[in-house]
């Protein structure tokens, strides 16, 4: 524990993966915050002749990704992540990339659990319209192939729909 410049304690992150949360939190806020003070009348519509937007992943915050290097499973607890994602495509139908899943044991519990990786095959597919931003399309789906093992008891081949 340290304490402010008002002698307050202040709690440092457990670690850095919460700190990585805390910081992201943070800064989609702030964006957010940024975005809502530009009166309307200075954002600038979209012409009607620009091209779509490519094809992204939403993340948890509601943010859009093309190719990003890090997404968040677990959006709720945080205790699955992929990390060191390297995008082998990024087309109109599905995106594949290699990387790591980070998951928490929760050994004896979350809280004092611990991160281990698994190499994993990323597939990202069903595009479809993201509601409420026209022109830009979402994967729906997600694919994990564990390349070696997998995280008990999920199975080597696992695919969850995406509904952020």
């Amino acid at each position: 524990m340290d304490t402010s410049e008002d002698g307050r304690l202040i709690r440092a992150p457990r670690s850095w993966f919460q700190a990585r949360v805390r910081t992201a939190t943070i800064l989609c806020a702030s964006a957010a915050l940024a975005a809502a003070a530009i009166p309307a009348s200075a954002q600038s519509p979209r012409a009607v002749s620009a091209p779509a937007e490519p094809l992204v992943v939403v993340d948890c915050f509601s943010q859009s990704q093309v190719r990003p290097e890090e997404y968040l499973l677990a959006c709720g607890d945080g205790n699955n992540r992929l990390v060191g994602l390297k995008w082998d495509t990024w087309g109109p139908k599905t995106a594949t990339a290699k990387g790591t899943d980070m998951v928490n044991d929760c050994v004896p519990y979350c809280a004092a659990g611990r991160f281990r990786s698994y190499p994993v095959t990323v597939t990202l597919s069903s595009p479809e319209p993201w509601p409420g931003h026209p022109d830009v399309d979402r994967f729906t789906t997600i694919r994990l192939l564990y390349t070696d093992t997998a995280p008990a008891p999920v199975p080597k081949d696992v695919t969850y729909k995406l509904v952020y």
